[in-house]
C-alpha cells in the first residue's frame, strides 16, 4: 500500500522520523499487544516500521515540482 508510493530514502526518512517521536513519548498509533512488543523489544523503530506498513503514519512527503521555463 504504501509501499509503492515512496522511495526507499523516503521511506526511511519516515520510519526514521516516526521512530524518534515514539522514542520521545509519542503515543502508539497502532493498537499492539503487549506481546507484540515484548517481541520486538519496545524497539521504536520496529513499531515505526509495524505502522509505516499499516499505512497508519500521519506524515507526508513534499516534492519540488519541476520549474517550467
Amino acid at each position: 500500500m504504501a509501499k509503492d508510493l515512496y522511495t526507499k530514502f523516503e521511506k526511511a526518512r519516515i520510519i526514521g522520523a516516526r521512530a524518534l517521536q515514539i522514542a520521545m513519548g509519542a503515543p502508539i498509533i497502532m493498537k499492539l499487544t503487549e506481546e507484540d512488543l515484548e517481541k520486538i523489544n519496545y524497539n521504536p523503530v520496529e513499531i515505526a516500521k509495524i505502522e509505516y506498513e499499516k499505512g497508519a503514519i500521519p506524515i507526508t512527503i513534499k516534492r519540488p515540482l519541476p520549474i517550467r521555463a
